[in-house]
């Protein structure tokens, strides 16, 4: 599984570059996760939607 993600960060990276995009980069200690139902998928989907209305709460706001 990790050579699926590996490879296609790989391929991701090399498009983004070749087409111009030079500062392209993967967001540093990001861990990927495959989705594996329909429960992680609610899960993580209703995380996206509600994380930014916590910001303001968060440690590193200011």
């Amino acid at each position: 599984m990790a050579s699926i993600i590996r490879g296609f960060k790989s391929a991701v990276t090399t498009y983004s570059r070749t087409n111009g995009n030079t500062n392209f980069g993967w967001q540093p200690r990001f861990h990927d996760h495959i989705i594996r139902n329909s429960f992680e998928f609610e899960r993580i989907q209703n995380y996206i939607e509600q994380n930014p209305a916590k910001w303001a709460a968060d440690k590193f706001y200011k």
